[in-house]
C-alpha cells in the first residue's frame, strides 16, 4: 500500500511540473511533441494532433518534449524551426523553463489551503493569532532527544501526555523530582500508557529534565479566506526553509561537513509518504505539498539537465547576445542528466541498506 501511495503522490507531483512546461510552450506557439509519466518501454501511448501522450514503465521520473529544447538541424532551421522552443524570444524561453517549478509551488500553496480549510493538527506556538480556533488542545511531544532518560523509557515524538495541566506543570513535576523515578502516563495510537522516567542533571542548565521538547497542538480549522492567506504564506515559508537547507548543504559539501545522512531517495520519500498516509489524509497532503516545494526549488538548482541548468544558459545567452553552441548545451545537458541518474542509484542504494541495517 506504501508503494502504491508513493507512485500515485510522484506520478501527480510529475503531471504537475510537466503540465507547468506543457502550457506554457503552448501558450508561447511552441510545439510539444511528447507529453510522458515514467521512463523505459512504453506500457500505454496514444496521440492528439501533434503530441504523443504516453505512460512508461518506470515511474521515478517523468518529461515534456518540447520541439528545439535539445536543438537539432530540424529545430533550428526545419519547416516548423519556427515554433522551436530554441527559435523563440528568451523571455518565452525563460517562461516555460521555471512554469513547471511555480505549477509545483501553487500545487503546494493549494493543498495547504486544503489542509486548513479542513483542518490539521497544529502547534498552537506556531499559529499565536488564531490561539482560539484551536479545538481540543493537548500536550504533545515534538521531541526525544536521543539516549535521554525519555528515550530509554520508551517516550516517542507524538505521545499526548494526559495528566498535564500546562506545559510549565510538566516542567515543574520533573524538576522538583530532584532525581527520583517520575510516572509519565500518556497516550499513543489511542492507547493509554505509562512510563516511568528518571530525570537527570546536564541536559538543561541548573535544571533536572528529561530529554523532551513539548507544546500544545490542536485542530485548525480556518474560513476559506483566511485558509488561502495561510496556505499561501505556508507555502512561502516552506520554500525559504528548503532553500536555507540546500544552501547549508551544498556549503557543507565545499567545507568537507555535508550531512549526507540527510539525502533521502526514491526509497526513502516512500517510506516518509506511508508514515503520513498513516497518520491521515491531511498528512498525506501537507508531505505531498512538501515534497512538490522540495521538488520545485531542487529543479531551479543551475545545474545542466535541470530547468535551472537551462535557465543559466539562457541568462548567459541574454548577456553575451548570442547562442552557446548547440553540441556543447546538448553534451553538457547529457552529462548532467547522466550524473543525476548515477546520484539516484546511489542514493537509493544507500535507502536500501538502511531498510536491513
Amino acid at each position: 500500500m506504501t508503494a502504491i501511495i508513493f507512485l500515485i503522490v510522484l506520478a501527480i507531483l510529475i503531471f504537475v511540473h510537466e503540465l507547468g512546461h506543457f502550457l506554457a510552450a503552448r501558450a508561447c506557439g511552441i510545439r510539444v511533441d511528447a507529453f510522458a509519466l515514467g521512463f523505459g518501454p512504453r506500457l500505454i501511448s496514444w496521440r492528439r494532433k501533434e503530441t504523443e501522450y504516453a505512460l512508461n514503465a518506470i515511474p521515478f521520473g517523468g518529461y515534456v518534449k518540447i520541439f528545439g529544447e535539445n536543438p537539432d538541424e530540424e529545430s533550428l532551421n526545419g519547416p516548423h524551426s519556427h515554433r522551436s522552443f530554441v527559435n523563440k524570444p528568451r523571455w518565452q524561453q525563460a517562461l516555460v523553463l521555471v512554469a513547471g517549478v511555480f505549477f509545483n509551488f501553487i500545487f503546494a500553496a493549494l493543498l495547504y489551503v486544503i489542509v486548513f480549510s479542513v483542518g490539521v493538527t497544529a502547534t498552537t506556538s506556531g499559529f499565536e493569532k488564531y490561539a482560539d480556533r484551536f479545538e481540543n488542545p493537548r500536550i504533545m511531544v515534538t521531541y526525544v532527544s536521543p539516549g535521554s532518560p525519555a528515550e530509554t523509557a520508551g517516550l516517542k515524538t507524538g505521545d499526548v501526555l494526559t495528566t498535564s495541566e500546562s506545559i510549565e506543570y510538566v516542567q515543574n513535576m520533573i524538576n522538583q523530582s530532584e532525581g527520583k523515578p517520575i510516572s509519565i502516563a500518556y497516550t499513543r495510537d489511542e492507547m493509554s500508557q505509562t512510563s516511568t522516567v528518571t530525570p537527570v542533571t546536564g541536559i538543561v542548565a541548573d535544571k533536572y529534565a528529561i530529554g523532551i521538547s513539548m507544546d500544545t497542538v490542536g485542530t485548525l480549522r480556518l474560513p476559506i479566506g483566511t485558509a488561502v492567506i495561510e496556505g499561501f504564506a505556508y507555502t512561502f515559508g516552506m520554500m525559504k526553509l528548503t532553500v536555507l537547507g540546500l544552501w547549508d548543504f551544498f556549503g557543507g559539501i565545499f567545507k568537507g561537513a555535508a550531512d549526507f545522512t540527510s539525502v533521502t531517495g526514491p526509497i526513502g520519500i516512500a517510506e516518509i509518504v506511508g508514515d503520513a498516509a498513516g497518520l491521515g489524509f491531511t498528512y498525506l497532503l501537507m508531505i505531498t505539498a512538501l515534497i512538490s516545494i522540495n521538488l520545485g526549488v531542487i529543479n531551479l538548482i543551475p545545474f545542466p539537465a535541470l530547468d535551472g541548468g537551462r535557465l543559466l544558459f539562457v541568462i548567459i545567452e541574454s548577456f553575451i547576445r548570442r547562442r552557446i553552441p548547440v553540441t556543447f548545451a546538448n553534451a553538457v545537458n547529457m552529462v548532467g542528466f547522466s550524473l543525476l541518474m548515477i546520484l539516484m542509484v546511489v542514493v537509493t542504494y544507500k535507502d536500501i541498506v538502511k531498510l536491513f541495517w
